[in-house]
């Protein structure tokens, strides 16, 4: 199958003043986000993305065209949405730290398979979509471009690090274990046996060796002799 990198947003206004923003319109990259998002794409140049599928909220369409413009080609570039962020109901909108005296906030914390937000979506309904928009667009690009196709999906963190649960075979109770920064680059593959998880919210260094994509589904006995760049 093809590989995708997954790419949280920037920092937004919202995540400067600990505002749960959820789906909210009107929330863009601050100065700082659109920093971090320029060295996400200037990280990706190297490598040509037949895809930048992008969350339909603005701080991720922001973050994609980054990504887009630092391209030497041009990647299809659909939003989809599947990736937007978890509906979080009557949470949205309010601070993280009043939300944290919430009698659900424990909850999320330890048992997120649990969790229904009230008037909003649950985190097991969020990672059942999210995952099935990341596995029908791998499919759909190995299908026109070929095994060793490379695309982006640009998301949310709460959404990413449940598609990274999923993919390291963690049930969704366990998905807080999983830290995804702003304009972080996690890689998985999935490969015809199992997915493979190549990087988990990094945000510094080389990704040339991504440029030809990524050649064998076998995992290397002892850990192998790690990537190389072109």
């Amino acid at each position: 199958m093809a590989t995708v990198i997954l790419v949280r947003h920037g920092r937004s206004t919202a995540n400067a003043t600990g505002l749960l923003a959820g789906r909210a319109v009107g929330v863009s990259l601050d100065k700082i986000g659109r920093d971090q998002a320029a060295v996400s794409g200037n990280r990706l140049a190297p490598v040509p993305l037949v895809g930048v599928v992008s969350s339909p909220l603005e701080r991720c369409r922001q973050t994609a065209q980054f990504i887009i413009d630092c391209q030497a080609g041009t990647p299809y570039a659909p939003v989809d949405l599947d990736l937007t962020e978890c509906d979080y109901g009557q949470w949205q909108g309010r601070m993280l730290s009043d939300l944290a005296a919430e009698d659900l906030w424990p909850v999320v914390q330890s048992q997120p398979s649990a969790v229904v937000f009230p008037g909003g979506e649950s985190l097991a309904a969020m990672q059942a979509r999210s995952v099935a928009a990341i596995r029908r667009r791998d499919a759909a690009f190995e299908a026109e471009h070929g095994p060793r196709a490379v695309w982006a999906a640009v998301s949310h963190g709460d959404i990413i690090k449940s598609i990274l649960a999923d993919a390291l075979g963690m049930h969704l109770d366990l998905f807080q274990r999983i830290n995804v920064g702003p304009a972080s680059i996690s890689i998985v593959h999935y490969g015809a046996k199992r997915p493979s998880v190549y990087a988990t919210n990094t945000d510094a260094g080389d990704l040339s060796w991504l440029s030809n994509g990524i050649h064998s589904d076998e995992a290397p006995v002892g850990g192998g002799s790690g990537q190389k760049a072109p």
